[in-house]
Formats: C-alpha cells, sequence, structure tokens
C-alpha cells in the first residue's frame, strides 16, 4: 500500500495548489521541496514566493514610490526636497514580505494536513520518490505530480558569477545602487528589474535581440509602452545581438552588433528552462522533448500512468497563474471530477509603471489567420478617474470579431493594467461579445470605464472621446 494517495514534487504556486486541492478533495497529500533560504531553512513558495514574483514586486512598489517622490509629488503640492532611499530598508522590507508569505503557505499545509518534506526529489519506479536532504526518505503515492518549475537561461558568453553577472535571483539583492546597469533581454523579467533600479538612479541599458519590442504584445500597445520607458530613462537597443562579455576591473564590458556598453553589473533576463535536473524522469519513462520539457497529454498526465506534471516544466506560458490553475485541474481530475482549463484566456502582464497587460489574440495574429475583426480604443488620457490620479499614459483596446461581436482581445498599456485585465478575462471566459461589456454598468469615476469606453467603440459610439 501506498504511503500517499497524491505526493507533489515542489511547492512553487503549481506546486502547492495541487496540494492544497489534492488535499480539499480528500487526498492524503505529501509534498516534496527542496528551497532552503538564507537563514538555513526550509521556505515553501518556489521562485515565484521566494526570488521572483512576490520580492520584484516589493522592490517595484518601493520604486515607484520613490520616483513618485522624486519626480511626480510636485504636481500635487506635496514638497519633499532631498529625498533617500535606504537600500538596506528596502531590502528588508521585501525580504520579510517574502517571509511572510512564504510562511502563509506553511501554515494553509499544517491547516489542510499536507505533509512537508524539506529536501530534493528523485523519481524512482513504481511511483516512488527518494528524498535527499534534510528530510530524507523513500516514499510512494498512487498518484506523482511534478512540478519543479524553471530556472534561469545562462548564456554561454555570459556566465552567471552574482557578483558582476547576475541572473533574476542576484538582480533582486543588489545593495548598492549601480551608476551603469546592462540588461540583456526586454522581456518582463527585464523590464521589470530594469525599472527597479533605473527609477532609483541607475544608468539602465536594456539589449534585446529581437528586432520588436514586446513581440507578443498588440503593436499599439508595445509601441505607447517602449516610448513610455524611454522617457523614464530606460535606453532599449533592438536588434542587439550580443557576441561578447568580459569581466575585469569591476565593470561589465558587453560587446553587442559592433558596438560597446560598459557597465558596473549585468543582468541576464533571457528566459528561463525547464528544471528537470537529477528528477530522472526519463528513466523511469517519462518523455521529454529537445528542450527538457516533460510532454503530458490533455490531462497533463506523463507517459507514465499515475504520474502528472504541470506548470513551467511542461512548457507554455511560464506564468505562476496558468501553473495554479492547471494544479487545481489536475487534483480535480486525479479525484475524479471532471476540469479543464482555458490556455486561450490566460492573462499575461509586465509590471513597469505604467503595467502593460493582456489576453487573447492581437491584430496581428488575426490577421496572420485571415480573422476579420473590428477594434475599439480608448485612451486614458480621456478617462477622469486617471487624470485625478495623474495617471494618463496609455489606452485600452477591444477586438471583436467582426461577424459574431465576441471578444478576441484585449490589450491595455496603464495604471493598474493587471488588475483591469481580469474583467476582460472574465468576459471572454463567459463567451461575451463587445456589446455585452459595453452594456455592463461601470462605476463612475473609475479607470474600468476605459475598457467600457473601449468596447463601445468597437461600434464607434464611444461616448467620451
Amino acid at each position: 500500500m501506498a504511503d500517499y494517495n497524491v505526493i507533489v514534487i515542489g511547492a512553487g504556486p503549481a506546486g502547492y495548489v495541487a496540494a492544497i486541492r489534492c488535499a480539499q478533495l480528500g487526498m492524503k497529500t505529501a509534498c516534496v521541496d527542496k528551497w532552503i533560504n538564507s537563514e538555513g531553512q526550509a521556505s515553501l513558495g518556489g521562485t515565484c514566493l521566494n526570488v521572483g514574483c512576490i520580492p520584484s514586486k516589493a522592490l517595484l512598489d518601493s520604486s515607484h514610490h520613490y520616483y513618485f517622490m522624486q519626480k511626480q509629488a510636485a504636481t500635487h503640492g506635496i514638497q519633499c526636497d532631498n529625498v533617500t532611499m535606504d537600500i538596506t530598508t528596502m531590502q528588508a522590507r521585501k525580504a520579510e514580505v517574502v517571509k511572510t508569505l512564504t510562511q502563509g503557505i506553511a501554515g494553509l499545509f499544517k491547516k489542510n494536513k499536507i505533509t512537508s518534506i524539506a529536501g530534493t526529489a528523485k523519481l524512482a519506479d513504481n511511483k516512488q520518490v527518494i528524498v535527499t536532504g534534510i528530510d530524507g526518505q523513500t516514499i510512494s503515492a498512487d498518484n506523482i505530480i511534478i512540478a519543479t518549475g524553471s530556472t534561469p537561461v545562462q548564456i554561454p558568453i555570459a556566465k552567471f558569477d552574482n557578483e558582476f553577472i547576475l541572473d533574476s535571483t542576484g538582480a533582486l539583492d543588489i545593495d548598492k545602487v549601480p551608476e551603469r546597469l546592462g540588461v540583456i533581454g526586454a522581456g518582463a523579467i527585464g523590464l521589470e528589474l530594469g525599472s527597479v533600479w533605473s527609477r532609483l538612479g541607475s544608468q539602465v541599458t536594456i539589449l534585446e535581440a529581437l528586432p520588436e519590442f514586446l513581440a507578443m504584445a498588440d503593436r499599439k500597445i508595445a509601441t505607447l509602452a517602449q516610448r513610455e520607458l524611454k522617457k523614464q530613462g530606460l535606453t532599449i537597443n533592438l536588434n542587439a545581438q550580443v557576441t561578447s562579455v568580459t569581466v575585469a576591473n569591476d565593470e561589465v564590458t558587453i560587446s553587442y552588433s559592433d558596438q560597446q556598453l560598459v557597465v558596473d553589473k549585468l543582468i541576464v533576463a533571457v528566459g528561463r528552462k525547464p528544471h528537470t535536473d537529477n528528477l530522472a524522469a526519463a528513466e523511469i519513462g517519462i518523455q521529454l522533448d529537445e528542450r527538457g520539457f516533460i510532454q503530458v497529454d490533455e490531462q497533463r498526465q506523463t507517459a507514465v500512468a499515475g504520474i502528472y506534471a504541470i506548470g513551467d516544466v511542461i512548457g507554455g506560458p511560464m506564468l505562476a497563474h496558468k501553473g495554479s490553475e492547471e494544479g487545481v485541474m489536475v487534483a480535480e481530475l486525479i479525484a475524479g471530477q471532471k476540469s479543464e482549463m482555458s490556455y486561450a484566456t490566460v492573462p499575461f502582464v509586465v509590471y513597469t509603471h505604467p503595467e502593460i497587460a493582456w489576453v487573447g489574440k492581437t491584430e496581428q495574429q488575426l490577421k496572420s489567420a485571415e480573422i476579420e475583426y473590428k477594434v475599439g480604443q480608448f485612451p486614458f488620457a480621456a478617462s477622469g478617474r486617471a487624470r485625478a490620479n495623474g495617471d494618463i499614459n496609455g489606452m485600452v483596446r477591444v477586438i471583436a470579431d467582426a461577424k459574431t461581436d465576441n471578444i478576441l482581445g484585449v490589450h491595455i498599456f496603464g495604471t493598474n493594467a493587471s488588475e483591469l485585465i481580469t474583467e476582460a478575462v472574465v468576459a471572454m471566459e463567459l463567451e461575451a461579445s463587445a456589446e455585452d461589456l459595453a452594456r455592463t454598468i461601470h462605476a463612475h469615476p473609475t479607470l474600468a470605464e476605459a475598457l467600457h469606453e473601449a468596447a463601445l467603440g468597437v461600434d464607434g459610439r464611444m461616448i467620451h472621446a
């Protein structure tokens, strides 16, 4: 008889959510995780809570307050000369936020009677898991869920030393504002980390190999965002093919596209890869693709019956919320329930200021698929709430099917875009039309009215623009 009904490997957003849902459904559940914090203690939450989503947002918030006090407070009549930033205090606040949330997950495990096992997991035949580390042991289960996440991609010419050449983790722990900071990669991670240190006074240069800025995003939204970020002080160089990186005399020299850039620190943020090292997945019959992603079927089951995989380790959008929903779905499937999730309505967010968020199709994707569509767009400059807040940059774009009026995509560049996009996700999940959204009453004055106006604009009947 197996020790558990379910063993979850990994306690990130995919793993810990899967474990909690399994426990809620009455299954005896264990979760194995190897994360050890700087104090030498087990720390649940994976990359997201420990060195990803949460600490980066804490730094973004702190740096935005500092930037506001320096650059924008005077327009509100707030006089605050000689504002300074204590980086040590900022970093301590970040650490406290992380500690509170990771301990919160430990509390949720205890509440749901989940056995938390600290150590590194290795798969073995007959659905056994060999754990080495703090809680070394061999355990077995009727079902196993692999949620081991991903790690930063390291390029051979710029190997991480986390002193001069930093991965995303090292970039969160900088203890002094670098005078010059380089970033390779203009994706969400690169833009967010670059924004943090730019607001605090660093001269930031971002090098992006692709010819387009945020190629996945709507072109008009991306153009607006790029223009605004440049105004804020970020230098963004596209078509920048990095050919060499050298460290000497406490400086980093980057050669790219027949040019050179010299900085004090360099962040490499060129993507993430699946974390399957030492898992022994292939040895027990689990199939991996050429990039190391675990192959799964529609139910997220691997080639080995009873072993599932979710989150970053199976590819697709490498987003915490995508992994969490997969965790819920798999838990419910194991329990014999009917469960599914829609990948067409996974929202994407870049937490710059203003924020960039979208869900569904872009105009370029619809053109390529030869789908007829209509667009409504509304500028935040015409929003009463945005004007009162002093955050008028950006716009909302709603794209609907020309024949059915169903919403196909919503794209936002503006303050609180990460919150506003959820209304669009709900609308699309319920297969709403632009007309449905246009006839939904929105409180006034709110930023959400911009979404309402954009939906009205699909049929050319905006009121305030």
